[in-house]
């Protein structure tokens, strides 16, 4: 099977196949096939765009996490241990700025810089 445009988003400049994070390379004949781990997370956006990628562990967020609007423009990225914010941490608003209130270094889900 062969992909067509509609079945194609882009984010930030690569084309993926909708619900999917596999890059299309154009080379690709057929579908997709995707591998994920069993403690991994990967949920979309009802128009196919990445919503949010990472690990839980025992139920927890765990290790580093992003979340993109639904334009593909990213949202968050940051680390978690044990469900809490650990680490750098970057916030964005929709438009790409950074939001300053909710960016820095955090540790138990308080920013400490």
């Amino acid at each position: 099977m062969n992909e067509t445009i509609d079945d194609l988003v882009e984010r930030e400049g690569i084309f993926y196949k909708k619900f999917s994070d596999v890059p299309f390379t154009g080379e690709e004949k057929g579908e997709f096939q995707i591998v994920q781990k069993e403690d991994a997370r990967v949920s979309y956006h009802e128009n196919g765009q990445l919503l949010e990628k990472g690990t839980r562990k025992n139920g927890k967020k765990e290790g580093p996490w992003v979340r993109y609007y639904d334009t593909g423009k990213l949202s968050f990225k940051g680390n978690y241990k044990d469900g809490k914010r650990s680490g750098p941490f970057e916030s964005y608003n929709r438009d790409g700025t950074v939001i300053q209130k909710f960016t820095g270094t955090y540790n138990n889900s308080v920013k400490v810089r």
